[in-house]
């Protein structure tokens, strides 16, 4: 198998074994069978188990398959990827500052503030803005697939986990989806949410920048060629 193959192959054993094994048919079973600690270290070694590979051969084989695209050279556009890269990773940081009713031990009632009026699955969008920066700057077939496991798991994988939590919490879970949206700023436009100052999320803001300013000076240096290349 040619490396692009291997790449692919990875990337749907990755993607596939996260929504299998959360899945409300696969679930309910395993905790009933193991209980709900050893289940979550299941679920660990398995994402653990595909992502390695899938890393490592995409480290070997770098701008692996023909090129479908170039865009380095489009300054504006990187700084729109580095831009989409600061949200990332100021969604991920706020995803886990914002209890949600999607989060294991979480109240079903919990109220939406902060970071959930924009997107109820924070940390889901920030892996979808994450792998869809890389993907902008890195056009080549293997690069593409690859990075493209990232917004794959974050669109099914929060489509997933409100089917799921729908069964699992009911009502209280239908009314926090009416008032969220999944796509981002679509609840705060559709006026079902209102952004208050209370709201903005300055720890995760000032993580964000702080992250982001450090992956522009390290970047070069960890995955070589330019910033996110």
């Amino acid at each position: 198998m040619d490396p692009v193959g291997w790449i692919l192959l990875w990337a749907v054993l990755f993607v596939a074994t996260h929504i299998i094994i959360s899945s409300q048919a696969v679930r309910p079973r395993l905790v009933a069978m193991v209980g709900e600690q050893p289940y979550r270290g299941i679920y660990s070694f398995v994402s653990f188990a595909t992502l390695g590979p899938l890393i490592v051969v995409f480290a070997r084989h770098k701008h692996s398959g023909p090129l479908l695209w170039y865009l380095r050279a489009d300054n504006p556009l990187r700084w729109l990827v580095w831009a989409m890269m600061l949200a990332a990773f100021v969604l991920l940081v706020a995803g886990l500052m914002t209890p949600s009713p999607a989060g294991i031990g979480a109240p079903a009632t919990a109220a939406p503030r902060g970071m959930l009026k924009v997107t109820r699955h924070p940390s889901f969008v920030a892996f979808a803005l994450f792998g869809f920066a890389h993907m902008l700057m890195n056009g080549w077939v293997g690069d593409v697939i690859f990075f493209a496991t990232f917004p794959a798991l974050g669109i099914i994988g929060g489509r997933h986990q409100d089917a799921r939590k729908l069964l699992e919490i009911g009502e209280g879970y239908r009314k926090f989806m009416h008032e969220t949206s999944f796509f981002p700023g679509a609840a705060l436009v559709g006026g079902r949410q209102r952004w208050t100052g209370a709201d903005m999320p300055w720890m995760a803001v000032i993580a964000g920048i702080a992250v982001t300013v450090l992956a522009v000076i390290v970047h070069p240096w960890l995955f070589g060629g330019q910033p996110l290349g």
